[in-house]
């Protein structure tokens, strides 16, 4: 039971930990609990119950649970791969590298123990151990493509053409079909860092063809999404909002993928203000809740019928459901998660005192940064240049109806201003937030939080361009500029 509990924990766990906490019935935490007491070996069924209680806000009580387990199976891995994936979905990367450490002591030929660990380290920054946990799992298992990608990520040297015939020999017997879309955006930015472009684009290409077999996306699906919500009468956004209304701490950062988002959010936690909390599911799961995903037209009903006592009560709910991840008593908090730019009504309706930047970057540059990354099975994403430009356009629909239904509600931020004149974009910022300029903002690179997110070596430099990769593909993009350009 110990193998496949152990591989893809990090991901899997951290998911269910950035959903909200859910209302669930008592009699599903009741038959997680006699499972547990039926098959007290069997490592599914305490993981499922760890589970419950962090998606019900209870993560302490999944925490002590585990520790119970493990004194009474002391040589056992499960508890503490569990409580690990646990404190890192927690946003406790100092308490989950411990126990990390611990894991790789017990089993050190595992190679998703040194990967979990690599990324632990480094979201807290501390690369050149993250690189060496990374290099320890690839040894043990050159196909594990989480490790190879790790590396890739941490941009501290390209990988070496070594490394690159060791994951070219792997991808020749293929294991996990997930690991070889990771080997290979791993491999594709590998070939780039050689300025071998045209084996780069290819490694890419396959990479998300791959990743499209695996998790289809649905362009058909957010279209409709946003047609929908073009239809909601001026009379939807008409009331202004009390400036001290609920959610007036919130700040959501929305956009497109590698727009920069995670940079603003750097430099916004670097505020004394401001609490940066990273990527929140907690929007998200409240609009599946009212039919998003499922019919967007009944979506749009219940948001214009939402009686004003259910609007609180939402409200107080992503309030509670994100509050569980603050770690300070600082007045705001940011809620970074780009996607949600297609939840601005909901925001309006169950947050009037939120704030919202929308984080623009150059679209073709932004697109195809989006190509070249990886985005895990939980994510529904465009695959294809032609639906990435497709996405983009959707996305730049929405937020322009919802800038002109909402005047003064988003604030539109312009990477490529944000990284030539950053003081005057962070000052104009700030007085959009209502928030008096700090000085410690123009240097976000000593913030030392963790960050979980492929740009988190990025940001821990000064504030600079990520600069113009595109150029050297741009034999292969007329697809993403025809896509854009309709």
């Amino acid at each position: 039971m110990v193998a496949p509990l152990l591989d893809h924990s990090h991901n899997a766990i951290r998911h269910m930990q950035s959903m909200t906490a859910r209302p669930f019935p008592p009699d599903d935490e009741q038959a997680l609990r006699r499972a547990v007491l039926e098959r007290p070996d069997a490592a599914h069924a305490h993981a499922a119950l760890a589970s419950f209680l962090c998606g019900a806000g209870r993560a302490d009580e999944a925490l002590a649970h585990l520790d119970h387990e493990r004194v009474r199976r002391p040589a056992s891995i499960w508890p503490l791969s569990i409580k690990a994936g646990i404190l890192s979905a927690e946003r406790r990367a100092a308490e989950a590298i411990d126990v990390h450490n611990l894991l790789v002591a017990m089993a050190p030929d595992a190679p998703p123990l040194w990967s979990n660990l690599g990324g632990d380290l480094a979201a807290v920054g501390d690369t050149v151990r993250a690189a060496a946990a990374y290099r320890r799992a690839a040894a043990l298992a050159p196909g594990f493509g989480a490790a190879w990608l790790g590396l890739a990520n941490l941009r501290i040297a390209p990988l070496s053409t070594e490394d690159i015939a060791a994951m070219e020999q792997a991808l020749r017997n293929p294991g996990d079909p997930y690991q070889k879309v990771q080997m290979l955006f791993a491999l594709g930015r590998s070939y780039g860092d050689l300025g071998a472009f045209d084996r780069s684009f290819k490694n890419f290409s396959e990479a998300n063809s791959l990743r499209e077999k695996l998790v289809p996306y649905d362009s058909g699906r957010l279209a409709a999404l946003v047609d929908a919500q073009l239809t909601l009468p001026a009379s939807f956004f008409s009331e202004q909002p009390d400036p001290q209304a609920d959610g007036a701490g919130a700040i959501f950062i929305v956009g497109m993928p590698r727009s920069g988002s995670t940079l603003v959010e750097q430099i916004l936690d670097s505020h004394p203000d401001i609490e940066g909390m990273g990527e929140l599911f907690a929007l998200q799961d409240i609009a599946s809740s009212l039919g998003a995903f499922e019919s967007p037209a009944i979506f749009i009903r219940r948001l214009e019928t939402l009686a004003h006592a259910e609007t609180e009560r939402l409200g107080r709910h992503y309030l509670a459901a994100t509050g569980r991840f603050r770690t300070t008593r600082r007045p705001c908090f940011t809620d970074k998660m780009p996607a949600n730019w297609r939840f601005v009504a909901l925001i309006h309706r169950i947050l009037p005192g939120a704030r919202i930047i929308d984080v623009r970057r150059d679209p073709l540059a932004c697109c195809f940064s989006a190509y070249t990354t990886y985005f895990n099975r939980h994510t529904d994403f465009p695959n294809t240049l032609e639906d990435l430009g497709e996405y983009h356009r959707h996305y730049i629909r929405m937020t322009k109806a919802m800038e002109a239904s909402l005047p003064g509600r988003l604030h539109r931020l312009d990477y490529e201003r944000l990284v030539s004149d950053s003081e005057r974009e962070i000052r104009a910022l700030l007085d959009f937030l209502g928030l008096p300029f700090s000085p410690s903002c123009l240097d976000p690179q000593a913030n030392s939080r963790a960050i979980y997110t492929p740009s988190a070596s990025q940001v821990r430099a000064p504030i600079r361009a990520m600069g113009d990769k595109w150029l050297d593909y741009e034999a292969w993009l007329q697809p993403l500029r025809n896509a854009l350009a309709r």
